[in-house]
């Protein structure tokens, strides 16, 4: 294995175990997308499987500029689709033609911001199999009702169906992280759009998680404001709603808003 230096700023835990890194590269369907993006390939583990694919376009996104060095010394072939860039910061929609898959063994302290960003792009992005934080793969993949249900399951889950695929110990990374690490697989849904004001959508969300052991009537009181709604669905928690309810609940609080007055309404949502 080419030796590199981890840097902890970076989040770096290098995957050492080829045998794993096979295993993540085989939970691709490979299917309906002609390209495929790894991000952060470190020292390549994974990125000599992903070539065996046979994909045409295939782009590598790499920070460290010493990983960047030994990637294009190991892949002199791919040299010119090796980005040195950071990946929240790279323009997707310009870089692939058509539909693509996202891979990699993402840093710890930036999962949740990638996954955004990829949610931000999710007509193109209709794959994503990465490892991550154990802790916040169960959180992602967890259906309603569950104790890590929370923001980022309902958002996620919005767009893409989520699959928790299998846990990697940590004597497979150099250095050994603190944590267990899990491989989840997303898959575009069938929603293209979710029929409902999505800034609103998403503050509703984001207000009702924020006090969760509450009641939704309670907790969405910044947003409610002193309307009278009676609907049902206010008596439950937000850990009991489906991403169809809380498009439901979008849309009734919408309209009950734009009822009583619509320049507030229009505030209210940003």
């Amino acid at each position: 294995m080419d030796y590199i230096r981890s840097k902890k700023s970076l989040g770096q835990h290098f995957l050492k175990d080829k045998n794993v890194a096979e295993k993540i590269v085989n939970s691709l369907t490979l299917n309906n997308y002609s390209g495929i993006l790894e991000i952060g390939p470190g020292t390549g583990i994974l990125t000599e499987f992903i070539l065996n694919l046979g994909f045409e376009e295939v782009y590598f996104i790499e920070i460290d500029s010493s990983a960047v060095e030994i990637l294009n010394r190991k892949f002199p072939d791919v040299k010119n689709r090796i980005i040195h860039e950071d990946f929240l910061n790279l323009n997707l929609k310009s870089l692939f033609r058509d539909k693509f898959a996202v891979i990699g063994n993402l840093p710890y302290n930036l999962s949740s911001q990638v996954l955004f960003k990829i949610l931000d792009n999710r007509d193109k992005v209709i794959e994503v199999v990465c490892m991550i934080q154990k802790e916040v793969a169960e959180r992602i993949s967890s259906p309603p009702g569950n104790k890590n249900y929370g923001i980022l399951s309902v958002l996620l889950q919005s767009y893409y169906n989520i699959e928790y695929l299998f846990t990697v110990d940590e004597h497979v990374f150099i250095p050994k992280p603190k944590v267990k690490s899990s491989v989840i697989r997303l898959l575009r849904n069938d929603r293209k759009e979710l029929n409902c004001d999505p800034i609103l959508y998403k503050r509703i969300v984001k207000t009702g998680f924020n006090q969760r052991r509450k009641i939704l009537r309670n907790s969405l009181k910044s947003i409610l404001l002193n309307l009278e709604l009676n609907d049902k669905i206010l008596k439950l928690r937000p850990e009991q709603l489906t991403v169809d309810q809380f498009i439901y609940l979008t849309n009734i609080i919408d309209e009950r808003l734009k009822s009583v007055n619509p320049l507030k309404a229009s505030n209210n949502a940003v």
